[in-house]
């Protein structure tokens, strides 16, 4: 485990929970973006989830002229195929899968935990959900590449630029709901 560890922003129950939901945001915002989301999601009281939003270390970003904010990794350039800081993606990827082995330990089964993730918090989730030692409940280019690796895709797209709509947290309930009851299984065919 890190000697670091990231804070997060944390939505306990009144009662234990039978699930963990860790959601990572994008660059420059921290774990509250998230926050207000649950209400939201219209998740079945029968489901007691915890939430932990972890915020991301606070780095230098040279796509924003070196400007210090919140971000998982540096970000070199704008390119699509963009090249990125490794050492801080997986240094992030450390830190999330401290979170991970936290929840564990404190009793949460590494199957009903579930990555989330915003822009860059999407990729270290998808990152570190991929290469996490046992399997955790869990872009267009993301969807090819799991497809090829033989998982179960399910691929929406929605009217908006980067960011997050009402429907896309509807979705995003349902699909929580669905596999934290079991009824949506990824499997590696």
């Amino acid at each position: 485990m890190n000697t670091e560890t990231l804070e997060t922003v944390e939505i306990n129950l009144d009662r234990p929970p039978t699930a963990t939901v860790i959601w990572l945001h994008g660059l420059g915002a921290d774990g509250h973006d998230f926050e207000t989301i649950v209400p939201m999601l219209d998740i079945p009281e029968s489901l007691p989830i915890r939430y932990v939003f972890p915020h991301a270390p606070v780095r230098p970003v040279t796509i924003n002229a070196g400007m210090r904010m919140r971000a998982w990794y540096d970000i070199l350039d704008i390119q699509v195929d963009r090249r990125v800081d490794t050492e801080h993606l997986l240094e992030s990827a450390d830190l999330l899968t401290d979170l991970v082995e936290r929840e564990t330990t404190s009793g949460m089964p590494v199957d009903r935990i579930l990555l989330a993730g915003f822009s860059q918090g999407g990729a270290i989730a998808l990152h570190v959900g991929l290469r996490y030692a046992e399997p955790l409940a869990n872009g267009l280019n993301a969807c090819r590449q799991l497809r090829g690796l033989g998982y179960g895709v399910l691929w929406r797209e929605y009217p908006m630029m980067h960011q997050v709509c009402e429907a896309e947290i509807s979705d995003i309930g349902r699909f929580l709901t669905e596999t934290l009851n079991g009824k949506n299984t990824p499997k590696i065919e």
